[in-house]
């Protein structure tokens, strides 16, 4: 199968099976919450329920991604999230709601993350890795805000000219149609996983038994500071999630407005993720995710003092967060190949890193709906950038851990006799 094929099937697969759990609420984040009547809280906790499944997910499907081909695995991930959608389309109550992240949670990453970490990292050789994983981020980014693009202009055409009158029938039509749009565009996905990845495994595994894998990267301190680092880069994307709300309350846009300007941002993040590649493959991964964080250290703490009558300023700062923390993503998985990870426990060290570095998905939604919630409008945003000013601030502390690590010699960062493995 030619390479390009590959990718591009990674690329679209990787970014649709996340659209319906998370595009249908971070590009219409206030239509989301009027349709369901949640509040921030409550929302945040619908979230928690989808991570902490995803974080029981992350292991073994690492360990079961050295194991099968990435066909079968992805496919069946991006059927189950699609039906998933079906149900989504019915808006069901709170409870249906938090059952479905929690299904999300376990279709989503249990078959499918660690098939395509494992994917990308092999497609990128030896010394692509910054290229593999950037342009994986770079797809995923142009996928999602082609596809956003696509909802946001079904959802305008299905609301009236002025959103602000719009009924709740009119609302909940809308959203239902952008729901339905995720749902078409993930079983295109799966389909192109069935006929365009080869029906075949990865690599053979050198022990019988996956978790074995799994017991040799637990230990490993390299491998905690790699996942410490993703913590805090994951914290800088999630807070993407909410800017479509701040277009609406802090910058007094409406929903299809608001809805527009989280699309279009979504454009920046293929540019900086290919940068970034770019970047680390011609100098380090490590160091350049350092800068990153810096970068996005001194752009919060302007947002968690500017008041709405600074637009120029807001939109200046948000640019340059959305490229860094797109910048981030594109990196942080080319450390695997860094850190001199045996390819053996690709799949291991990937589900140990998702494991601890998306928790996440558990704890950043509660708090920060909290924070939003707690001081509704400008003064509740202001305390939200300062929380992802000081999660930035931890990120350099954490690239820091991973260089003294590495300083320490190879012999510190994998023991010989998983070293060995990679050349049997």
């Amino acid at each position: 199968m030619p390479r390009i094929l590959l990718i591009v099937t990674l690329i679209v697969a990787g970014e649709m099976v996340f659209g319906l759990p998370f595009h249908t609420s971070r590009f219409f984040r206030p239509t989301f919450l009027d349709v369901f009547g949640f509040t921030n809280t409550q929302l945040g906790d619908l979230f928690a329920v989808y991570g902490v499944l995803a974080m029981l997910c992350y292991f073994p499907g690492g360990a079961l991604a050295d194991r099968f081909s990435a066909k079968a695995l992805l496919t069946a991930s991006l059927v189950a999230t699609a039906l998933g959608g079906l149900y989504m389309a019915t808006i069901p109550g709170a409870w249906g709601m938090a059952a479905l992240y929690g299904f999300f949670g376990i279709s989503t990453i249990f078959l499918f993350w660690g098939a395509l970490i494992r994917a990308a990292r092999d497609w990128g050789g030896a010394n692509e890795q910054g290229m593999a994983f950037g342009l994986l981020e770079a797809g995923r980014g142009f996928v999602a805000a082609t596809v956003a693009a696509g909802a946001v202009w079904l959802f305008a055409v299905l609301m009236p000219d002025d959103a602000t009158l719009a009924t709740d029938g009119e609302r909940r039509a809308a959203f239902q149609s952008v729901v339905f749009v995720y749902v078409g565009v993930s079983f295109i996905a799966a389909a192109m996983c069935w006929f365009l990845i080869p029906d075949q495994k990865q690599v053979k595994a050198v022990r019988s038994n996956p978790l074995d894998g799994m017991m040799a990267v637990i230990g490993r301190p390299v491998v905690w500071a790699q996942a410490a680092i993703i913590i805090c880069a994951y914290c800088g994307y999630k807070g993407l999630d909410n800017y479509a709300l701040y277009a609406e309350q802090v910058l007094g846009m409406d929903e299809v407005e608001s809805a527009k300007i989280a699309t279009w941002a979504a454009y920046i993040r293929p540019f900086a993720a290919i940068g970034a590649g770019l970047i680390a493959d011609r100098f380090n991964a490590a160091k350049s995710i350092f800068v990153v964080f810096a970068i996005l250290l001194v752009t919060y703490l302007p947002l968690s003092k500017l008041g709405a009558s600074s637009l120029a300023l807001i939109y200046l700062n948000a640019f340059v967060t959305l490229a860094a923390v797109f910048a981030l993503r594109g990196v942080y998985f080319a450390l695997l190949e860094e850190n001199r990870t045996p390819i053996w426990y690709t799949g291991a060290a990937t589900g140990m890193v998702s494991f601890i570095g998306y928790t996440p998905e558990i704890f950043f939604a509660p708090i920060t709906g909290r924070i939003l919630d707690a001081n509704p409008g400008i003064v509740g945003f202001q305390n939200y950038f300062l929380f992802l000013a000081g999660v930035a601030a931890a990120g350099m502390l954490c690239v820091v851990w991973l260089l003294w690590l590495r300083s320490r010699g190879e012999e510190t960062l994998w023991p010989a006799v998983l070293a060995a493995e990679t050349k049997t």
